[in-house]
């Protein structure tokens, strides 16, 4: 049986709020700290900062590209059968 409509929401939420949390430590504050300190050690290279959200939205965009491409190929057809249909 799936999640609650409010607990699936509530999951989410604290979700976003990890990733936004460890991103601000890793992105923000890291860069401020001493590297012999042991923080560090527990986030990937600061390179990987910038790399990682830009690859993300890469393959978003992408996708967003893609799906609105299909639907409008799939509207032409729709419209050209129509069309067809009328003179027909």
């Amino acid at each position: 049986m799936g999640l609650s409509d409010k607990a699936l929401g509530g999951l989410m939420l604290l979700t976003a709020a990890f990733v936004f949390s460890y991103y601000t430590i890793w992105a923000l504050i890291l860069p401020l700290l001493p590297i012999d300190s042991g923080l560090h050690e527990k986030f990937p290279a600061r390179e990987w900062a910038v790399k990682l959200p830009a690859a993300i939205l890469l393959v978003g965009l992408t996708a967003i590209g893609g799906f609105l491409g299909m639907v409008m190929l799939k509207e032409a057809q729709k419209q050209k059968a129509k069309r067809a249909g009328k003179s027909a």
